[in-house]
C-alpha cells in the first residue's frame, strides 16, 4: 500500500515537472513570405517608378499660321452676277417680252407693261418714260425685233453712262477712305469685309475701322473677315466712342503708307436724329486725318419703297457717293436699281449676290439687262 502510494505521489511530480518546462520554453514566430514579384507584361513596363522622375515633358507645338485666303478677282464675279440676276429677275423681263411680242399692242397691253414695271419697284416716273419710249420705237421702227428695242431702252433707264468705279485711293500720299453706312440688318459689316476683298485681290493695302462699337459681334466678325486676307483691324473699347475708332483706323493708315481704309459704322434707324448727328461726327472726326473719298450705303434690296426713305436721310447727313444694293438676287423688284439712282443721283456701285465671302460683284448697267431678258 505504500508502495503505491509513493509511485503516484512520483508520477504526480515528474507530470508537474514537464508541465513546467513546457511553459518556459519560448515559442518560434513564423517569418511572414513574402509574394513573388510580378512578372513585365507587355502592357505593363519593368522600369522602375523613379526612371519616370526625370522624363523631358512633351514639346508645346506652337500654334499654325491663319492661311489666307487668294480672294476672286473681278471678271469672275461678273460671270456670277449674270448667273444670280438671270434666275431671281427673269420674271420681269419675261413679263415685259411676252406682252411686246403681242400681235397687237393695244392700250390694255400697255396697261399690263406699265403694272409689271411698277410691281418691279421702278418707279412711277421712270415707267412713264420708258412705255413713251417704247410705244414710240415700235410705232416708227414697226417690225423691228422688241427685245434688241427693250434691251437699249431699259440700259439706258439704268443709266450705263454714271460713273461707277470706287472712289479708293486718296492723294497727297494719303490712303482713300471709305465711310460703310446703313440701317440695321441691311448687311454693313459683311460688305465691308467684301469690299476688303475685291481691294486685296487688287493687291492694294488694306486697314479696317471697326467703329461699330455697340455690337462686339460686329468688331469680332470684321475681325475675322480681315484675319482670312491679311488686313488689319483698328478696333475700340466695347460701348466706345465710335469716330475716336474710326479716327485711329484713319491715323493708321495715313502713317503706314495703306493704300485704303474702310470704316464701318454703326447700323441706326433714319428717323433717330441723335444717331445721325453721330454719323456726321464719325465723318468730320476722320477727315482731320484725311479726306473721305467714298460714302457707300448699304441698302437691303427686299426692303423696295423703304430703302428710298433710307437713302434720303443718309445722302443729307453724310453725303452718300455710291450705293451698294444686298440681297438683290433674293429679290424679283430689281427696278429699284433705276429708282434709287434717280431718287439721289448717286450710282449703284456694287450688288450682293449671295452669302459666299466673294458674292459681291461691280454692278454693270448691261450685265444687269443682260440678266432681265436671259
Amino acid at each position: 500500500m505504500t508502495l503505491l502510494l509513493l509511485i503516484i505521489v512520483l508520477a504526480v511530480v515528474l507530470v508537474a515537472i514537464a508541465g513546467i518546462a513546457l511553459v518556459a520554453t519560448p515559442r518560434r514566430r513564423r517569418t511572414p513570405v513574402a509574394p513573388p514579384a510580378p512578372r513585365p507584361t507587355a502592357d505593363r513596363e519593368a522600369t522602375p517608378p523613379e526612371a519616370s522622375v526625370d522624363t523631358l515633358p512633351a514639346p508645346v507645338e506652337e500654334p499654325a499660321a491663319p492661311v489666307r485666303e487668294r480672294p476672286e478677282g473681278t471678271a469672275s464675279r461678273l460671270v456670277r452676277l449674270r448667273q444670280r440676276l438671270a434666275g431671281s429677275q427673269s420674271g420681269l423681263g419675261r413679263g415685259l417680252l411676252a406682252l411686246l411680242s403681242r400681235d397687237r399692242l393695244d392700250e390694255d397691253t400697255w396697261e399690263s407693261i406699265e403694272d409689271v414695271l411698277i410691281t418691279a419697284d421702278v418707279g412711277v416716273q421712270p415707267t412713264q418714260e420708258l412705255v413713251e419710249r417704247l410705244r414710240t420705237r415700235l410705232r416708227v421702227e414697226g417690225h423691228a425685233d422688241p427685245r434688241a428695242i427693250l434691251r437699249e431702252e431699259l440700259v439706258a433707264l439704268v443709266d450705263p453712262d454714271m460713273d461707277r468705279r470706287l472712289q479708293v485711293t486718296g492723294s497727297d500720299g494719303k490712303p482713300g477712305v471709305v465711310l460703310v453706312v446703313g440701317v440695321n440688318g441691311a448687311g454693313k459689316t459683311t460688305t465691308v469685309g467684301k469690299i476688303a476683298r475685291i481691294l486685296v485681290a487688287e493687291d492694294r493695302s488694306v486697314v479696317l475701322g471697326a467703329a461699330d462699337t455697340f455690337r462686339a459681334a460686329a468688331v469680332d466678325q470684321l475681325a475675322t473677315w480681315g484675319e482670312r486676307v491679311g488686313v488689319e483691324v483698328v478696333r475700340g473699347p466695347e460701348g466706345g466712342d465710335p469716330a475716336s475708332v474710326a479716327f485711329e483706323a484713319v491715323k493708321s493708315g495715313v502713317e503706314r503708307a495703306i493704300d485704303t481704309v474702310i470704316v464701318d459704322t454703326a447700323g441706326r434707324l433714319q428717323n433717330k436724329q441723335g444717331l445721325m448727328d453721330e454719323l456726321g461726327k464719325v465723318k468730320r472726326v476722320v477727315e482731320k486725318q484725311a479726306p473721305v473719298t467714298e460714302v457707300l450705303l448699304v441698302l437691303d434690296a427686299t426692303t423696295g419703297q423703304n430703302g428710298l426713305v433710307q437713302a434720303r436721310v443718309f445722302s443729307e447727313v453724310v453725303a452718300v457717293s455710291g450705293i451698294v444694293l444686298t440681297k438683290l438676287d433674293g429679290s424679283a423688284k430689281g427696278g429699284i436699281v433705276v429708282q434709287v439712282q434717280r431718287e439721289l443721283g448717286v450710282p449703284v456701285k456694287l450688288v450682293g449676290l449671295g452669302e459666299g465671302p466673294d458674292d459681291l460683284a461691280p454692278f454693270s448697267a448691261e450685265a444687269f439687262v443682260d440678266a432681265l431678258l436671259g
